[in-house]
Order: C-alpha cells, then structure tokens, then sequence
C-alpha cells in the first residue's frame, strides 16, 4: 500500500492505490475508502468500479466522488463529501491521484 497521511483520527489521504492495496488498507483498521479521482485521468489507472470492487470484497464501503484535478471542488461535491463522513463507518482512507484533492476536500466538508 503506498504511504498515507492521517488528517484526523477518522481520515487519512493518499496516492492512487491499486485493487492490490485494498487488503492492506483493511488491515491497518480502515472500515471505507473514498476514492476523489476521475477515472480515465492517467492512462492504466484502476478505475472507481474496480476499487470498489475490491473494497467490497475485503468487506469494506467504498464512496466515489469525483473532482477534476486543478479545480476547486464544487459545493455538491462538499455536500457529497459531508454525508460520506457522516454515514460510512470510519476511519476512511480516502485516495486522488497525490491525495490532495481528497485532503482538500475533506477540509471544505469538515470546516466549521
């Protein structure tokens, strides 16, 4: 699994993972992944549907919320991001093609 970066006790950002990754993932005690990242942006990506799979396979949930990187993300995706953390179990791993749209995201969804 490639490195991650916990942002809070319940959340934790990172690179691009492979169906490959999701084992571990599980293992180090995340309950959900969200996945930030469009499919189809870099070429030999593992797409949302095949991440997702494998989450659902290790008995994990899995949320898609895609945002374009360079853009900041819309206020549906803020809204989307918001009921993801207030109803998938935690912690949550959540991935991007770096993991800063996802860092950035869980930012604007978690500001008071």
């Amino acid at each position: 699994m490639s490195h991650y970066k916990k942002l809070s006790e319940d959340f934790a950002v990172a690179p691009q993972i492979s169906p490959d990754d999701v084992p571990a993932i599980r293992a180090a005690g995340f309950k959900s992944i969200i996945c930030t990242r469009p499919d189809n942006e870099d070429p030999g990506q593992p797409s949302a549907e095949t991440i997702a799979n494998a989450a659902t396979q290790a008995g994990l949930s899995f949320y898609a919320i895609p945002v374009t990187s360079g853009v900041a993300p819309s206020s549906d995706a803020v809204i989307e991001m918001q009921e993801a953390l207030n109803t998938l179990p935690g912690p949550v791993f959540s991935y991007c093609r770096s993991g800063t749209r996802a860092g950035v995201l869980w930012q604007l969804a978690t500001q008071k």
